[in-house]
């Protein structure tokens, strides 16, 4: 049977960690109590010799008259009062205090675990009446969100149904502006046409949107413009994730900045069908969201209730006093028990989200509202190890064919290297950083750290530590699996110029695999991937989620994965493989300058999201951060210029450019990334929250960090009498121990951000609304 502490451990919302019972603190005073009863046994059996005989007589009557006492009513051994504190800034506080009576106020520790008591269920209290406010609020918010879409719905399809093409431009017409760069329709002047049809449409809107409290310019009197047409003040907040809301935006932003006149009457955008479309699911996500928070808090009730009777109950075990029941009572009448307004708001929201978004069906409404996780299944596991112990048998027979057909001598070495290669070090490199991601999965669901929230996942389809497992080994079995055919086939004498083109055929079934659209092999999460790719590589022009820019770094850091995608590529698109001239594309102009471009653009894409991201957020960090990534694509360059033309000039470029792209990044990865090297903080040199018990893991990572980012010294080395083999081999290492690094970086990486989260008790996303009413002064 599970203890239940470890129970509530599992169970806890990790975001509200602290705002839950502390139910360890609480055992500590228990077993306080207990250790303090077995001294008192200890001391009245040692004080026992010479006793009165009478004394089990009194015993026996003590034990009658405490039933005659209990029989009567009269109070029990303690209360629970009820009290009213005022709080900071003058605001009522309810909490709860009690008295100790009689037994409880002569033993200090019965006393120290009831005061404890009281301390977490006043804490619990406060925390869920600020939830609950919070969350219906919300509710108060969508519910008028809602109202205003359900009434623009009808009055904008009997527009489209009643006005001609020509007329359809002038409906609810409005600039677009971006001054206040959150990507919002800005303040504008409404205005209509005279035409008797547009102007009892006109009417039905302002009639429409006055009902749900968007009031437009003195709206009593109907204010005009100089015109003789309506003002209004209402704006729809319609976020620029997309290339084309972004374009617009800037466009908005530097004509308004051109012009000096934000409020300038323009022909704009206009309430369209589009837009209608674009604010329905945005409320829709904010009712998911709102759901889902109500139903952390609800479990966040349920779970401290389990608590207090857990502990009540070991309590009244521990001092043989069955007295704790009154305790219990008030308890449940205490706020976060006896409140049913989050029960009740639930059953609101199931009932709106089934009848205006899944068309009368539950079962539709459900998936959305509760997404069930799927469960872990055995037959992963089984493959798991399966593909392992494949991967292992293929790469030890590859490995003794290898030595036998004497690939790796010098006569056949540059051949089988130029062929070979590039692609086995693509794939093993992939599988690599998939084995160290599966690691994350694994750490992360250890210590609790909820990076399905931090990544804005979906339960039902986010990928296990055992999906990222499988994933790996089988692809790397399908890699050596190949590998082993074509080494059997070039040991049968059989036509290089077919042979040869069996890591080409790998690569093209590798890509349709990704691409493919049936339902098979972690599709949601194949073309998730594709998602983010297409969002990182346009960037700035989508909105950058935590999951576009952590996937952005990790491909900082597979930037020898992409070369050895170009050379394949360059290897294949060529004929190199039929004609064996290799020297083909390296000699090339294109392909030698497009080594620039391939190593800076991992670096310029994540820069660019570090300028939208301050573009959206007027953060002065993100340029801070851009700046970083400005170094690192400087101290590229040099280091490929370098590798190409060996000079003492060139070095000493190299050596200053890496080594200030190497303090900038190792301070941005300590202090800004991991929330390390705080000099002020209780753990010396860390930070003061810690998911991490033993805190020398801590003082190693960033030893080992640091260690890691200072491989580029080898750039700037040269070894005498080094084979291609070797030489290739040196650099597959470095470039495996860079991946290392990013998979070691990830886990404090998330480990911050699930602190920060943490601290803010933010468990649920915060979905922006689209209808806004704004003040203007005529």
């Amino acid at each position: 049977m599970v203890k239940f502490s470890k129970e509530l451990e599992a169970q806890l919302i990790p975001e509200w960690k602290d705002a839950f019972v502390n139910y360890w603190i609480l055992k500590k005073h228990v077993k306080n109590v207990k250790l303090s009863r077995k001294s008192h046994l200890v001391q009245d059996k040692t004080c026992g010799i010479g006793r009165s005989i009478f004394n089990p007589i009194r015993i026996f009557a003590n034990k009658i008259s405490q039933t005659v006492h209990n029989a009567r009513g009269d109070p029990d051994l303690f209360q629970v009062k009820r009290k009213i504190s005022q709080g900071e800034e003058g605001v009522e506080e309810e909490g709860y205090e009690k008295e100790l009576l009689q037994l409880f106020s002569e033993e200090d520790e019965i006393q120290l675990f009831f005061e404890r008591l009281d301390e977490e269920l006043e804490k619990v209290n406060k925390f869920y009446e600020a939830r609950e406010t919070e969350f219906l609020e919300r509710g108060e918010i969508l519910n008028r969100q809602l109202q205003i879409l359900l009434d623009l719905k009808p009055v904008l399809s009997d527009r489209r149904r009643k006005l001609s093409p020509r007329s359809s431009s002038g409906f609810l017409s409005r600039s677009y502006s971006s001054s206040t760069r959150n990507s919002d329709f800005s303040e504008t002047q409404s205005e209509f046409s005279d035409t008797p049809t547009e102007t009892s449409q006109t009417d039905d809107v302002i009639a429409a949107l006055e009902k749900n409290g968007i009031n437009f310019i003195n709206s009593a009197t109907r204010s005009k413009t100089k015109k003789g047409k309506p003002k209004m003040a209402m704006r729809i907040n319609i976020p620029a994730t997309t290339p084309t809301r972004t374009i617009a935006a800037v466009t908005s932003m530097l004509w308004e900045d051109l012009v000096n006149n934000p409020k300038k009457e323009s022909p704009g955008d206009c309430i369209n069908r589009k837009k209608i479309q674009c604010a329905e699911k945005m409320i829709r996500g904010a009712f998911v969201e709102l759901y889902r928070g109500l139903g952390l808090l609800k479990r966040y009730s349920s779970l401290n209730m389990m608590a207090f009777i857990k502990i009540l109950k070991k309590f009244d075990k521990v001092s043989n006093q069955q007295k704790s029941a009154s305790y219990l009572k008030k308890v449940k009448e205490s706020h976060f028990i006896s409140s049913d307004k989050v029960v009740r708001l639930m059953d609101e929201v199931e009932s709106l989200f089934t009848q205006h978004f899944a068309n009368n069906d539950r079962k539709k409404a459900m998936k959305f509202l509760r997404p069930q996780q799927n469960k872990d299944s055995h037959m992963v596991t089984f493959f798991v190890g399966l593909f392992t112990g494949s991967f292992v048998t293929l790469f030890t027979v590859y490995a003794i064919l290898a030595h036998i057909s004497g690939m790796f001598s010098p006569r056949s070495e540059k051949n089988y290297m130029e062929t070979v290669y590039p692609v086995f070090s693509m794939f093993a490199l992939l599988s690599l950083h998939l084995f160290m991601y599966g690691c994350n999965l694994f750490l992360w669901k250890s210590t609790r750290i909820n990076h399905n929230f931090i990544f804005e996942f979906q339960p039902n389809t986010a990928l296990k530590y055992r999906d990222a497992f499988l994933i790996c080994t089988s692809l790397m079995t399908a890699v050596v699996t190949a590998l082993v055919i074509h080494l059997i086939l070039l040991s049968n004498n059989l036509p290089p110029t077919r042979v040869d083109a069996i890591p080409g055929v790998l690569l093209l079934l590798s890509l349709a695999l990704l691409i493919c659209p049936l339902n098979i092999f972690y599709r949601p999460t194949r073309y998730n991937f594709l998602k983010v790719m297409r969002n990182i590589i346009c960037s700035p022009f989508y909105k950058v989620l935590m999951v576009d820019f952590f996937m952005a770094d990790q491909l900082t850091s597979q930037i020898p994965l992409l070369r050895h995608m170009e050379s394949t590529a360059c290897y294949f698109i060529a004929g190199s493989f039929k004609t064996h001239r290799y020297a083909t594309c390296k000699s090339g102009k294109m392909y030698r300058e497009l080594a620039y471009v391939i190593s800076f653009a991992p670096y310029y894409w994540r820069a660019m999201q570090c300028a939208r991201r301050w573009f959206d957020e007027c953060d002065v960090n993100h340029l801070a951060n851009l700046g970083k990534y400005v170094s690192a694509m400087v101290a590229a360059g040099a280091r490929i210029t370098y590798a190409r033309n060996p000079s003492d000039f060139w070095m000493i470029i190299v050596l200053v450019t890496s080594l200030v792209a190497t303090v900038y990044q190792l301070y941005w990865d300590f202090v800004k990334d991991w929330g390390l090297l705080n000099p002020k903080s209780r753990n010396p040199w860390l930070r003061d929250n810690l998911i991490l018990r033993n805190k020398c893991i801590y003082y190693i990572s960033i030893a080992f960090n640091l260690v890691l980012r200072v491989a580029w010294v080898e750039t700037v080395m040269h070894f005498n009498n080094v084979g291609i083999f070797e030489s290739r081999m040196l650099d597959f290492l470095l470039a495996s121990l860079e991946v290392i690094r990013r998979g070691h970086w990830n886990y404090y990486r998330l480990e911050n951000e699930h602190l920060n989260n943490a601290g803010k008790f933010r468990a649920v996303k915060t979905v922006p609304l689209p209808f806004r009413d704004i003040d203007s002064d005529g």
